[in-house]
């Protein structure tokens, strides 16, 4: 998971990771940035989000997301 933080902390470095919990809820992810998390997941972990995490639950946390990654390895 921390290398998802990581890479999540340099392309958005206002953001906590750490802490928030509604990323979209919140507004603070919206569709174009969830498009580009979604290219950085597939390329550092080799991994292919299909249509059906494509839901903004999955985006809504660091945790949320890291749990979709391990769903999809």
């Amino acid at each position: 998971m921390e290398k998802l933080e990581q890479m999540l902390q340099q392309r958005y470095p206002q953001i906590d990771f750490k802490n928030e919990k509604h990323l979209v809820t919140d507004g603070l992810l919206d569709s174009l940035a969830i498009v580009a998390i979604i290219a950085e997941i597939e390329s550092l972990f080799d991994v292919s989000v299909t249509m059906e995490y494509i839901q903004p639950d999955y985006f809504e946390s660091l945790e949320a997301m890291w749990g979709m990654i391990e769903e999809l390895s």
